[in-house]
């Protein structure tokens, strides 16, 4: 199960928090998912070179409520604000609504696994050896202090007639265990052979279980 289901799903509640983050009726809901995706797309197509692995989106009656998590905070700034002004014309162009937006820096957009994805394919799309790639990726990671990364690429690699899969792992990623702290990314590039999907795993450690829960524990083994 744990190679089948999105890490991200399956821990939401645990060690994640929801995207969106809204309440609706049934005949708005829709509509609201869908603004919710154009948003998104928008960000990642003309803001994706500030390295923007999550775009949370809240809602209240009146306005949404966009908050960028970014490696490069500046370029989406701009000077004096410029840039965030003329992101929230956009975004409030595109969906009718007043927009309000916030920027959250990335602390270590090394440990990051979308933007990890996204670097590959990058890379991937510049015709760089895609084993080469994945190695230095991997190498990147586990420096950084990750203790465990796995990196998976599926496509024509390398130009070759039949699609395949490769991937390349380094220390443990234990997909079962709720309380691990994983981060999933996944990313598509477009080359000249067709697109390659890269999905990208890293593990950072595990959340520390409660005091009273582990005391708990304790006493229903001596019962």
């Amino acid at each position: 199960m744990g190679q089948k289901v999105c890490p991200t799903g399956f821990r939401l509640g645990i060690t994640e928090e929801w995207r969106s983050q809204w309440y609706a009726r049934k005949k708005d809901f829709g509509s609201l998912l869908v603004e919710d995706q154009k948003i998104r797309g928008h960000v990642k197509k003309n803001y994706g070179f500030a390295g923007i692995p999550i775009v949370e989106i809240d809602r209240t009656r009146e306005e949404a409520r966009v908050t960028l998590h970014t490696a490069r905070p500046g370029l989406i700034i701009g000077r004096k604000g410029a840039g965030i002004d003329k992101l929230k014309e956009e975004l409030e162009a595109i969906t009718g609504r007043q927009i309000n937006i916030k920027i959250k820096e990335v602390d270590r957009p090394e440990l990051s696994a979308q933007l990890i994805a996204e670097g590959i394919a990058e890379q991937l799309q510049k015709r760089a050896a895609f084993r080469r790639t994945m190695r230095r990726a991997v190498d990147t990671v586990r420096g950084a202090g990750a203790e465990g990364i796995k990196i998976q690429i599926s496509g024509r690699l390398g130009g070759a007639e039949i699609a395949r899969t490769e991937t390349a792992s380094q220390g443990k990623i234990p997909l079962h265990t709720l309380r691990a702290k994983i981060d999933y990314g996944f990313h598509v590039a477009i080359t000249t052979y067709g697109t390659i999907g890269i999905k990208v795993w890293v593990y950072t450690g595990e959340i520390p279980v409660p005091v009273k829960e582990t005391a708990h524990a304790a006493d229903a083994q001596k019962g």
